[in-house]
């Protein structure tokens, strides 16, 4: 993971944009609705809507994404894009013959890969982040959704709260971390879940609920890890009561979790089904 760093649309946004913020009002007694979501309605090979989402790019400028990774991060639809069934499709696929992209810890990047953002267009500030998705498993693959700090603060002050990784060689094991200024990168603070079969196998649904002064972590509806103040080292510098925006992006190769092989993936894909804010923020 990056350890220095961040109703009135409807239809036509949806179909043209590849994804939309109005949130389902289908009659449904009891039913919460969600204020923003993104369900990746829209043609095969089309983008999801520059209106809610960012497509950041490079790597050796980023300094390898401050984990010396080997994924040069691309705008390409061959790295993300819709398939045209409801899903968004992040790709990490080796880089094309004599693209000369370049790299933080070597002249080239040998894979490319996409990171979508939501900074300065959609926030949490309190409340629950629900996505399902398939992620993928491998040899040097690090799958990540996440969400960094709206404060302008540089990392870790910024405040960082994974939503689910599932690492290298570890297939079965979600991982929910919480990083901030006095508990950062192998110091993060949280937990994991097993699942009953490789993540890239079926999908779940990730979830982070997102309260005062509380965090909790969950798959498929199951509650794994709570984070308070009172789990934290001194001084206990808590920074998650704010708005934090969504990250979503496969990474290949670094520090954590070392490098791919011959058995890696590829191409090795993320399949969202969908994204859901509930509870308060901006969209």
């Amino acid at each position: 993971m990056h350890r220095r760093t961040r109703l009135a649309l409807v239809l036509a946004l949806i179909v043209l944009g590849g994804c939309g913020s109005a949130p389902d009002t289908s009659p449904s007694e009891g039913k919460e609705v969600p204020f923003w979501q993104a369900e990746f309605n829209g043609t095969a090979g089309s983008r999801p809507s520059d209106r809610f989402w960012n497509t950041e790019t490079g790597n050796r400028d980023a300094e390898g994404w401050g984990n010396n990774e080997l994924q040069y991060y691309t705008d390409d639809a061959d790295n993300s894009a819709l398939d045209g069934e409801g899903h968004l499709l992040i790709s990490a696929r080796p880089a094309p013959v004599g693209s000369e992209l370049p790299c933080h810890t070597r002249e080239f990047c040998p894979w490319t890969s996409a990171r979508l953002t939501t900074e300065g267009k959609v926030a949490l500030t309190r409340g629950r982040v629900e996505v399902r998705a398939k992620l993928p498993t491998g040899t040097g693959l690090l799958p990540a959704v996440w969400m960094l700090g709206n404060n302008g603060v540089d990392w870790p002050g910024q405040g960082e709260i994974d939503i689910c990784e599932v690492v290298g060689g570890e297939p079965r094991t979600v991982y929910g971390t919480a990083h901030g200024p006095t508990y950062f990168n192998e110091n993060g603070i949280g937990g994991s879940a097993t699942l009953p079969a490789d993540a890239s196998r079926a999908f779940h649904v990730y979830t982070v609920d997102k309260q005062p002064h509380r965090v909790i972590w969950s798959v498929d509806g199951k509650p794994y890890f709570t984070l308070t103040p009172s789990k934290l080292p001194q001084p206990r510098d808590w920074v998650f009561e704010q708005d934090m925006h969504l990250l979503l992006n496969v990474a290949v190769g670094g520090d954590w979790p070392g490098p791919p092989d011959a058995s890696t993936p590829s191409p090795a894909t993320m399949t969202v089904d969908y994204v859901r804010l509930y509870g308060e923020g901006r969209a």
